[in-house]
């Protein structure tokens, strides 16, 4: 059994728990928690709730630690930190820092002869691997990444610090014409505006001017400015009622051309359709603590991305098992 550790249990650590569940090859160990742990309650019987003041008295009982915090400020402290102790996988998802987050977490993880993941889920991960994939079979071609339709928590929180703004949530929405036109293999050149909208449902705090809140989701720099956005105005109790999941998906796709002078055209498609966007990429992360434990138990160490992790260390089954029946 593959003793696994959690540390955070917010929506990420809790799709964890359920991705242990599913996953006969792995048991949960303990969840690590900043906040009074006699005010977490988990879902496996008899699994411990520690603090994370305590996390080093489990150096020897924990294969992988799973960290799920968030990528802003926890994981680029977190993942270096406990890689000195564990071995780590999280899920840090700035892709501009990602190379600097490599270098600070192989450090760590090679002097303390460890193995240590980052990077995992589905944006960055599965969509990275069909990214790598479809450029090494189509080098002659274009990549097109269209995310949603889904829930974005990033965005959603840049509303809700809005004044005026009591509760809301926001969907990233791919422009269907770009899509339609990248999957015809027109391949067009695509401004930020003309591959997504956004759309925003809000509730406001009373007293508020709706114009004005309207104004301000819609200007905001580096969120919606560049985007066709568009604000609704909701109850609490339809917010509640219509927009309580956290779904999520989207589409990479390549296209490209074959033959001696490009006279063939291909286009390869990759999609996701998420009802819960933490649990899938829980799922996701769950599997690649499998492919941590094996390659630490081979000797590996060091920081690895899902570009190193060969496929069959994913899968529970044997070698024999997988040729039989996947290949």
């Amino acid at each position: 059994m593959i003793r696994i550790g959690i540390i955070g249990y917010g929506n990420l650590g809790r799709g964890v728990e359920c991705a242990i569940k599913q996953n006969a090859d792995t048991e949960l160990a303990a969840v690590f928690t900043r906040r009074d742990p006699q005010t977490v309650k988990v879902m496996t019987p008899g699994v411990p709730v520690v603090s994370v003041a305590d996390v080093a008295d489990w150096k020897d009982k924990i294969d992988v630690m799973i960290i799920c915090g968030g990528s802003a400020t926890d994981l680029p402290k977190q993942t270096p930190e406990y890689a000195k102790l564990f071995n780590v996988v999280d899920s840090f998802d700035t892709h501009a820092r990602i190379p600097e987050h490599f270098a600070n977490v192989d450090a760590a993880a090679k002097a303390a002869g460890k193995v240590a993941l980052i990077s995992c889920g589905w944006d960055p991960g599965m969509f990275s691997l069909n990214r790598l994939y479809a450029n090494c079979i189509l080098p002659d071609g274009k990549d097109y990444t269209f995310w949603g339709k889904g829930v974005s928590q990033g965005h959603s929180d840049a509303i809700r610090r809005v004044p005026g703004v009591k509760n809301g949530k926001q969907y990233t929405v791919p422009v269907e014409a770009a899509l339609e036109a990248v999957r015809a293999g027109k391949d067009p050149e695509l401004t930020t505006r003309e591959k997504h909208t956004r759309e925003c449902f809000v509730v406001l705090e009373e007293g508020a001017d709706a114009a004005a809140v309207e104004q301000a989701i819609k200007t905001m720099p580096n969120y919606f400015a560049d985007y066709d956005t568009t604000v609704h105005f909701i109850s609490e109790e339809e917010l509640a009622r219509d927009h309580a999941g956290i779904p999520h998906g989207g589409f990479v796709i390549r296209t490209g051309k074959t033959g001696w002078n490009g006279e063939n055209r291909h286009v390869i498609e990759y999609s996701l359709k998420l009802d819960s966007n933490p649990e899938f990429t829980s799922s996701v992360i769950v599997a690649y603590a499998r492919a941590i434990a094996r390659l630490s138990s081979e000797g590996v160490s060091g920081c690895k991305t899902v570009f190193d992790i060969a496929p069959a260390y994913l899968s529970p089954l044997s070698g024999d098992e997988i040729r039989a029946h996947l290949l």
